[in-house]
């Protein structure tokens, strides 16, 4: 625990210093489950500029500490998961990017880089990603104090394939591995969660698939989307819908057009300005206030 807490400290203060800050692994040794080497981890570059950085072939699964200028921390902390359907991470649109953007709202950011692609055999077929996110929450809360964070303010945010990760997450109450050691005392559940184009959420039919069971005590969401998106929209819908129909609060903006996948890039939609009204709304909801 000890040893955990001075990496992100470290982390902290490099981030703090302007330089990169340093990857910190999820577990202390194999993550669970893990029984057959995939291979070295890929980082392929984007081939051009419709194309996006990805890291492939994950099997060390690390969070990596964005801190806001000094001064600047507000006590809120969002763990960050890319997409990439489950097969790739888009690391710098979808990850790196958005920390930056969250610093500029005095929010500490924390970059889940999670297990990709999915491994065999598996129940359910993203349990390895579930498991990296629900220890990553837990890690933060733990060492709150070290970060100086409000563990009641722990939030997560998804796209795509990682916005699915941040809906099972947010609605598994229990924990999907054996404990490991003190850090697994803290609450793995976020306490709000920022869902962008959110993936596999639906049948066929547009109706919520029966797993994602939401209770008044669900966490309140926000939800940006585009109409023409071919993963479809109706995944932000149709949980939007549940979360009302529970008495959740939860915020929904639906544009027109934008397709799927822009994440951080400035498109000529109004998608784009999803940054400013996931803002907008946390700013609402008292979390970009300072610590007390």
């Amino acid at each position: 625990m000890l040893r955990i807490a001075s990496l992100l400290t470290l982390a902290l203060a490099l981030s703090a210093r302007g330089a990169d800050p340093a990857p910190i692994k999820l577990w202390p040794g194999k993550a669970p489950g893990e029984t057959k080497d995939i291979g070295p981890e890929v980082l392929t570059p984007p081939k051009n500029d419709k194309d996006v950085k990805r890291i492939g072939k994950v099997s060390e699964p690390t969070i990596t500490v964005y801190a806001p200028p000094k001064g600047k921390a507000n006590g809120t902390a969002v763990l960050v998961a890319p997409g990439g359907g489950y097969n790739i991470l888009a690391i710098e649109h979808e990850g790196t990017q958005v920390c930056e953007w969250l610093n500029t709202l005095g929010v500490t950011a924390v970059l889940l880089k999670y297990r990709v692609p999915r491994r065999e055999a598996q129940t359910p077929d993203n349990l390895a990603m579930v498991q990296d996110a629900q220890r990553a929450l837990a890690l933060v809360r733990a060492n709150s104090k070290e970060w100086n964070i409000n563990p009641d303010r722990v939030g997560m945010l998804g796209f795509s394939a990682g916005g699915h990760l941040t809906v099972c997450t947010a609605l598994t109450k229990e924990r999907l591995y054996d404990k490991v050691d003190d850090v697994d005392a803290a609450s793995h559940l976020p306490n709000f969660c920022i869902l962008v184009y959110p993936a596999y959420l639906v049948d066929k039919e547009g109706k919520l698939k029966p797993e994602f069971a939401v209770t008044k005590d669900s966490p309140t969401m926000f939800f940006a989307h585009s109409t023409d998106d071919p993963v479809t929209s109706d995944s932000s819908v149709a949980l939007y819908t549940a979360l009302k129909k529970a008495g959740v609060p939860a915020e929904l903006h639906l544009y027109a057009t934008g397709g799927h996948g822009y994440g951080m890039k400035k498109v000529p939609h109004p998608c784009a300005t999803w940054p400013d009204r996931a803002g907008d709304w946390m700013k609402a909801r008292g979390l970009l206030e300072p610590k007390k």
